[in-house]
């Protein structure tokens, strides 16, 4: 249902490019529950103590009117291999040499990294919207990786891919390997600029660049030291398309952040994880797609400039999704 819901969406908006952006979103559950799908004790960041939860990777589709979800999948830690490291630390710490500690197991596939389930997320899309020309990707530092990058850019069919590196990532410089903070910090100082973010809005950022060898990625790639106005210290962004321009990548680095609102908006307005809870992994994804059909339904009940019309459109459009769980939601051709 959700694909076929993108697929109008996408007719009706005459969309035949765009940016995809990735990003996850953890919702806590209950502490006894057995039931819900991929449920897993992850960090409460509020509180700095632990709750069981679910955690979605998310694919957004940014284009130059709308941005909408197109795809999601539930993460979860292979149980093994977290309890393999849990042991191994223990080990270590008391002295075990590593010969003599139990060997790291392999990987189930019914638990993929994130960064796995991203790059199954861009081929399903690939496949299902085969028409649109995806112009990037976006990801954040989690992504940064020399084999997610490069199997981005391949499977996207060569876009820009745009992540981030941490500040001790090592790059090559004159024959000698530094670190990109220090490189950043000493060598290639940022200068101020002006940017235009999306709406227009003009904003102060003081940004450094250079085509540097990565070492973990073993090439070249474009590397951006990025400081917004007020802040102290520096963001390095990382792209696989060397012919860009430093403000281009910055500026297009710069819709991500719309997965952010979409964040807010879901989670305050569109009802997933707020209902009764259903259980094992068709309840856990009927819940999720229910919700993520309400953000695609105000689409069409908007502005052209993204604005929801009026709040009696939302309340129309919430009672038709509510309908949907009844099974009497219908699609009719305009």
């Amino acid at each position: 249902m959700l694909r076929v819901s993108v697929v109008l969406i996408l007719k009706r908006y005459g969309i035949t490019e765009g940016v995809l952006a990735f990003d996850e979103s953890d919702r806590a559950r209950s502490k006894s529950t057995k039931r819900i799908y991929k449920v897993y004790k992850q960090k409460h960041k509020g509180s700095g103590g632990y709750v069981n939860g679910q955690t979605i990777v998310l694919l957004l589709l940014v284009t130059s009117s709308i941005t909408v979800p197109v795809g999601f999948f539930f993460y979860m830690p292979d149980p093994a291999l977290k309890h393999w490291d849990k042991e191994d630390k223990r080990l270590k710490k008391s002295g075990i040499a590593k010969k003599d500690r139990p060997i790291k197991p392999e990987r189930d596939s019914a638990y993929p990294t994130k960064t796995e389930i991203a790059l199954g997320l861009l081929k399903e899309f690939k496949v299902a919207h085969s028409l649109i020309k995806i112009k990037g990707v976006l990801a954040d530092a989690l992504y940064g990786e020399k084999a997610f990058m490069d199997e981005a850019a391949k499977e996207s069919g060569g876009s820009q891919v745009i992540s981030q590196l941490r500040k001790n990532q090592n790059i090559e410089y004159r024959g000698r390997i530094r670190s990109v903070e220090s490189y950043f910090n000493s060598i290639n100082k940022g200068i101020d600029q002006i940017i235009r973010v999306r709406g227009g809005k003009e904003i102060k950022v003081t940004v450094s660049s250079a085509r540097l060898k990565v070492s973990s990625h073993s090439k070249k790639r474009f590397v951006i030291a990025l400081k917004y106005d007020g802040e102290n210290y520096y963001r390095y962004l990382v792209a696989t398309d060397l012919t860009w321009r430093t403000q281009d990548i910055i500026q297009a680095y710069t819709l991500r952040w719309l997965i952010e609102v979409f964040f807010e908006d879901w989670k305050l307005y569109e009802g997933w994880g707020r209902e009764a809870k259903q259980l094992d992994e068709e309840g856990s994804s009927r819940g999720l797609i229910l919700s993520l059909l309400f953000d695609h339904c105000l689409l069409p009940l908007s502005a052209p400039d993204g604005l929801i019309v009026s709040r009696r459109r939302r309340e129309i459009c919430q009672s038709e999704v509510r309908d949907s769980a009844r099974g009497r939601l219908k699609f009719y051709p305009e």
